[in-house]
């Protein structure tokens, strides 16, 4: 069972996750933060603590892994413990567990736990997909080093002296840009007449195909017969949610378990943690959909659950 995965997934919607009868993940906002030690630029997120006296079970989890897994309440509390379990014996024995993504547990030498957290995750939806920065410094002695070699290197090819000595490169200059200057109008004036010409020829031409199309005439002598499609239309925005699979086979198997009862199930797709949908039926009202989900908790899944999307 991937439990640290569901718990990173959790922490992304929600600033408390509880793992019953081990302590709970706390999240708490955190603007971007630059470490001037080591050069490195960390983006905005959610920052992870870890409290040991939260241990009593508020049901996100368990019901997170049964609705994943596919399995009952009973089931998923059971292999929540299981993993507790383990994640203790861990800490007496290696006085070291490491949660991938999540952060590190030590046992200190007065037999209590500590968290470090990870800076891989930001747990911020915002800041999804970015990673710290690391910049390189810049050695300024060194480059102000560069620059006056590269200086005592290169000779200066126009010293006061220099300027007396030629002065044909001014008026040199003054006739260049003169030339550009002289250059530069007749092209202007060369696109203006070219452009004046085109919107002519376009006039003539759009005239010549509207005389044209007025005096066209279609004639059909043997016309096909009309086809009427009837194309049904997928309406309703409030869904009963069946499961959310993470295998794309189990989903598809789930609605055909679902249509084979009788229900209107179909394939609402992924949702944006890589989860398969599956719903019992979609309603385009809420009191319809609140009565039908009323009525499956009680005949046929009580975890089933009323989620608004639009299709």
């Amino acid at each position: 069972m991937q439990l640290a995965t569901y718990i990173k997934d959790l922490l992304y919607r929600y600033e408390c996750v509880i793992i019953p009868g081990f302590g709970a993940f706390l999240t708490q906002y955190q603007s971007a933060t630059i470490d001037g030690e080591n050069h490195t630029m960390f983006p905005p997120g959610k920052q992870v603590s870890f409290n040991r006296m939260l241990q009593t079970n508020d049901g996100l989890l368990a019901n997170y892994v049964a609705t994943v897994d596919g399995l009952t309440y009973e089931k998923a509390l059971q292999q929540i413990r299981n993993y507790t379990a383990q994640l203790s014996l861990s800490l007496v024995e290696d006085k070291e567990v490491v949660i991938p993504q999540i952060g590190t547990f030590i046992l200190n030498s007065e037999q209590r736990v500590q968290f470090l957290p990870s800076k891989q995750e930001t747990f911020s939806t915002a800041s999804f997909g970015l990673s710290s920065v690391t910049s390189i410094p810049v050695q300024r002695d060194l480059y102000k080093k560069q620059v006056e070699a590269l200086e005592e290197k290169t000779p200066l090819l126009f010293t006061p002296e220099r300027r007396k000595k030629m002065p044909y490169l001014r008026y040199a200059a003054i006739g260049l840009l003169a030339i550009s200057l002289a250059s530069l109008g007749g092209i202007k004036w060369y696109e203006s007449d070219v452009a004046d010409h085109n919107f002519v020829q376009k006039q003539k031409a759009d005239s010549l195909v509207d005389v044209q199309i007025q005096t066209a005439t279609f004639a059909f002598t043997n016309p096909l017969p009309a086809i009427n499609i009837t194309v049904p239309k997928e309406t309703g925005r409030y869904h009963i949610v069946a499961g959310a699979f993470r295998v794309e086979e189990n989903a598809h198997k789930k609605i055909t378990q679902l249509s084979d009862k009788g229900f209107n199930a179909k394939y609402l797709g992924q949702n944006r943690y890589g989860l398969h949908q599956v719903v019992y039926s979609s309603f385009a009202t809420r009191l319809e959909a609140q009565n039908a989900l009323r009525q499956i908790k009680s005949t046929e899944n009580r975890d089933a659950w009323l989620l608004v999307q639009g299709l």
